[in-house]
């Protein structure tokens, strides 16, 4: 069930980010295609954070406001969490196995 979660949680923002692809929300966020590759690639979440300020929450010039900003954190963490949080399951999990391991079982 764990596995199910941990593939659901790395997709989904990758599925979201592909559909704002095709409908053309991302080229008018960045401009190019590369940004949006990369950020498909490493950051989806980040990504996705970004075109939401850069569209929505900006100003008439095209600044990214405060509440733009910390949209972005956000997605910054949440990608973060996504990887530092399979990782930490995986040191825990290998600590189990070990004093399994040292106890007989």
């Amino acid at each position: 069930m764990g596995c199910l979660f941990a593939l659901f949680s790395l997709f989904t923002p990758r599925l979201v980010l592909a559909i704002l692809w095709l409908t053309g929300y991302l080229e008018v966020s960045f401009g190019s295609w590369f940004w949006p590759t990369v950020g498909f690639l490493v950051a989806p979440t980040t990504t996705i954070a970004y075109a939401v300020a850069k569209q929505d929450l900006s100003t008439g010039s095209g600044a990214i406001t405060a509440s733009g900003a910390l949209v972005i954190v956000i997605g910054v963490a949440v990608d973060l969490g996504l990887v530092g949080g399979n990782a930490r399951a995986r040191r825990r999990k290998r600590r189990e196995r070990r004093r399994a391991a040292w106890s007989g079982e």
